[in-house]
């Protein structure tokens, strides 16, 4: 059996999920490499998964020559197109976090160095890989539901997330993230994509930055959480968020999104309180520096047919929820009911649990334990990745065109130009 060789470059949430699934088939493949500018998750890595590599904390340096076969690319979202080609033109494969841009010319650069270069890159559309994502596009092609016309799906975001992960945090400014629509929902437009299997023909969006602005905070909102005589009631608390819920959690050693908080290891209150002091994850949410919607909505035709829409929103729960409408029946995937409902016309209905579809696995509904299993299919040249650079264009198209249109009034936007 072939063992890759891996490098890790990004070292923070998934950095070391990929760390921890890669390492769990030693058979297969072998850490060689770590880099991030930041040494305490270079720590946290080699502590935590038992990592035994080089580790770097200049990028520079790291790339100065070809340290495995493959590189994982998990750093802030800005970084991915130049750090991919510099890697892809070194000999590396890729295993490459998304949203890989928002920029066209950006994605068609990557192409052009993919086809120069002949490496292989594959994109991190994790929910591809979830058994019921998956069971879905099964139920699709068997033809129970006749000939798909339809889809409406909702992204809900629960609301303390929204607040921590797309307001207070790095993806919040146009500078260091993409828009929220790419940079939340580009598993949702994949997934789309997926189930209608055809590119994209026309796109329109509206969308705004609504609520999470300086007029809308509490009269009398402190700049921050601890300092704020809302502290224990604002539902955006970043003291709820991160130290209440870490108490409820049951006050794990290390385990997100408490760790955005308290980078140390094990995490404790003190740290918590600290970080909440210093960090932006400690400021209020209304009074954080934002450039991305915080709602949008989505109206899609593709080539073959197929019309789409999609809501991403913030909301009480988390949960995706999707309904198929197709000629001969109806399909309903929950998240918050946890089951897909199939109802064809004149039928029985059957429900399936989507937990019970699982078989362990991580985050993402199982899908990133799915992703790292392909992953070495395709390096060993047994298979094609469903999420390769190619394929995964498609969506990133659909959300930059949904920006575009988003930006123009809701005015339709071809997505190939």
């Amino acid at each position: 059996m072939k063992k890759i060789n891996v490098a890790i470059l990004g070292c923070g949430n998934r950095g070391q999920c990929y760390a921890e699934l890669l390492l769990k088939q030693k058979e297969k493949f072998s850490v060689v490499a770590i880099c991030d500018t930041n040494p305490d998750q270079l720590e946290k890595m080699k502590n935590l998964f038992s990592v035994d590599a080089e580790a770097f904390t200049d990028v520079e340096t790291f790339f100065e020559k070809r340290r495995g076969d493959l590189l994982v690319i998990s750093t802030p979202d800005r970084v991915h197109v130049p750090q991919a080609v510099t890697a892809m033109r070194l000999g590396y494969d890729l295993l490459l976090e998304k949203p890989i841009s928002d920029s066209r010319e950006e994605i068609n650069l990557l192409l052009k160095t993919q086809k120069e270069t002949g490496k292989q890159v594959m994109v991190c559309h994790v929910l591809r890989f979830g058994p019921g994502y998956r069971k879905c596009k099964e139920i699709l092609d068997s033809g129970v539901l006749g000939r798909l016309y339809a889809i409406d799906a909702s992204e809900r975001v629960v609301y303390w997330h929204w607040a921590q992960a797309y307001v207070r945090c790095i993806g919040a400014l146009a500078e260091t993230g993409h828009p929220t629509i790419l940079a939340k929902c580009s598993h949702d437009l994949d997934l789309l994509q997926f189930y209608a299997d055809s590119k994209c023909d026309t796109m329109s969006s509206f969308g705004e930055l609504g609520f999470f602005k300086a007029e809308n905070a509490p009269e009398g909102a402190a700049e921050r959480c601890v300092d704020c005589q809302y502290i224990d009631t604002c539902p955006f608390s970043a003291k709820r968020i991160y130290i209440d819920l870490w108490h409820k959690k049951g006050e794990p050693e290390y385990l997100w999104p408490f760790y955005r908080a308290c980078d140390k290891t094990p995490i404790t209150e003190q740290g918590l309180y600290e970080g909440l002091k210093e960090k932006d994850v400690g400021r209020c949410a209304f009074r954080c520096p934002v450039d991305h919607a915080d709602h949008q909505m989505l109206q899609m035709q593709f080539e073959n047919g197929v019309k789409a829409s999609l809501k991403m929103v913030f909301a009480a729960r988390s949960g995706r929820r999707i309904v198929f409408y197709g000629t001969m029946g109806e399909m309903i995937f929950d998240e918050r009911e946890d089951s897909i409902t199939v109802m064809p016309f004149g039928g029985e209905t059957e429900v399936f649990k989507i937990g019970a579809l699982l078989e362990g696995g991580h985050a993402h509904g199982g899908g990133d334990a799915g992703i790292v299993e392909e992953l070495y299919e395709m390096l060993s040249g047994k298979a094609k990745a469903i999420t390769s650079l190619e394929r995964s264009v498609e969506c990133h198209l659909m959300g930059i065109a949904a920006e575009e249109s988003r930006k123009d009034g809701g005015k339709t936007v071809k997505v190939h130009q």
